[in-house]
């Protein structure tokens, strides 16, 4: 059979793309190198039937109407506001940091805005200009706030010190002046009612769309007839590191079912002192609102070991990046799109956006 589009990869770039040029009657091949759909963001039932993120918790927020009534389309939707807290030497604090964090911490009675806000400025250190993650949160909140609640836990994340990465890690987790201890502060914020992939099979199911399975698309890739290609896995892999490896961070996870309703007071726990040499452990239950008589928790340890999660973004891997960039410029019919063929840290609600123009340009 002939193919309009081979795309490689399931997950969000590539479902996305292949349900829009399904719906256009172009005729879709996805090869996928995993047993599953839905890329990273795949969950499925433990062997104590609770519904897991087997790579993470993966937690759906946008501002962008488009690309939440376009989801909608797959999956009815259940309320879902995350919230988290930092285990500081056995205090929990709300994080990002807020005026309740400030208060605990310094023992304060802050009531408004303002008074944080001047505390802030009471504590910073300038930095200029900002260079890397160090400089961006030392010049909000000084020294103390950086070390306690940044500097150990990105060290864990990314193996390298915050000096040494873009402003854009630490950059992306806000500083509050007020109370409010949600992660995140978009408009819409949602989990599927019935899990992620659950959302995939529906966004996948149909007629102009096949997928292969426990496949690496350069074993098959001579044997299939195709007239365009979009690839979603790691640009550097493409090119088989002609110009050296990528580096990317991955997860590993140690798993945990206690014979309890509830082991923590939220969904997940980052421990941001360097005593526990985990990030942080994830309470899956709260993400989900299933109800049962035992909780499955797990731990996260970063590695560079095992599949790709985190383009690591430094001025050093960047300069590797632009010569794969500029290598892919000169492919006519090879579209790279997503976190890994991009090379960079976008969420989710992020890449459905970007596919969504991209597979307007191309239908039209």
């Amino acid at each position: 059979m002939k193919y309009d589009y081979l795309i490689v990869g399931a997950g969000f770039a590539g479902a996305v793309s292949a349900e829009r040029l399904a719906q256009k009657g172009k005729k879709v091949l996805i090869v996928e190198k995993r047993n599953h759909i839905a890329g990273n963001a795949y969950d499925e039932f433990d062997e104590f039937g609770i519904l897991v993120h087997k790579y993470g918790p993966h937690i759906f927020h946008t501002n962008s109407k488009e690309v939440f009534e376009y989801l909608s389309q797959f999956t009815e939707w259940r309320k879902y506001e995350h919230r988290v807290l930092a285990n500081l030497d056995g205090e929990l604090y709300p994080i990002p940091i807020n005026r309740t964090t400030v208060n605990k911490l310094y023992n304060k009675s802050f009531t408004t805005d303002e008074e944080v806000s001047n505390f802030y400025e009471s504590v910073r250190e300038k930095r200029n200009p900002i260079l890397n993650s160090e400089d961006i949160i030392v010049n909000q909140v000084g020294s103390d706030l950086y070390e306690k609640f940044f500097k150990y836990y990105t060290q864990k994340q990314w193996e390298l010190d915050p000096s040494q990465l873009s402003p854009s890690v630490c950059g992306r987790i806000p500083i509050r002046t007020n109370t409010d201890d949600r992660y995140f502060t978009d408009k819409y914020q949602f989990m599927p009612k019935d899990g992620y992939t659950k959302m995939f099979e529906k966004m996948l199911n149909h007629p102009n769309i096949q997928i292969m399975l426990n496949t690496d698309y350069k074993s098959i890739i001579n044997q299939i007839e195709f007239e365009k290609m979009i690839y979603t896995g790691p640009i550097d892999y493409f090119f088989d590191h002609k110009f050296g490896k990528l580096p990317y961070r991955s997860i590993k996870f140690e798993w945990k079912n206690l014979e309890r309703e509830r082991f923590q007071e939220v969904a997940q726990i980052n421990f941001t002192d360097d005593k526990e040499s985990f990030t942080r452990i994830v309470e899956h239950k709260h993400l989900t609102g299933q109800v049962s008589n035992s909780t499955s928790i797990s731990f996260e340890y970063p590695t560079f070991v095992g599949a790709e999660f985190y383009p690591i973004p430094s001025d050093e891997n960047d300069l590797i990046y632009k010569k794969y960039k500029k290598e892919s410029e000169k492919l006519e019919n090879v579209l790279f799109l997503g976190r890994l063929a991009e090379y960079r840290y976008f969420n989710m609600d992020q890449v459905v956006g970007r596919v969504l123009q991209t597979a307007k340009k191309i239908t039209e």
